[in-house]
């Protein structure tokens, strides 16, 4: 089962941030510069835990992932935005 979340972060050193944001471009969509939206299941969350925290400074940074419910689910439009709307990339299966 996969859940849909929103992943927001605040990282003070520039260097940390471009990083932050180039690793989350591999997890999800961006909707704002720290702001991305990813369909994830459990395993590529912890995946995606890992990741930043190799990344972050604990003491100085911060990441928030709100967990928006099943991707399938009643939750599935529980954002909202305001402005010019974002919408996920369509998902698309390759047989390699």
């Amino acid at each position: 089962m996969r859940n849909r979340y929103v992943v927001a972060y605040d990282v003070r050193d520039p260097k940390r941030l471009r990083q932050t944001h180039q690793k989350m471009k591999g997890f999800g969509d961006s909707l704002q510069f720290s702001v991305f939206l990813c369909e994830l299941s459990a395993k590529e969350k912890v995946l995606l835990e890992e990741a930043l925290s190799e990344i972050i400074n604990f003491k100085e940074d911060q990441v928030l992932v709100v967990d928006l419910g099943p991707v399938d689910g009643h939750r599935a439009n529980a954002m909202e935005a305001l402005g010019r709307q974002v919408l996920p990339r369509s998902r698309e299966v390759v047989v390699v």
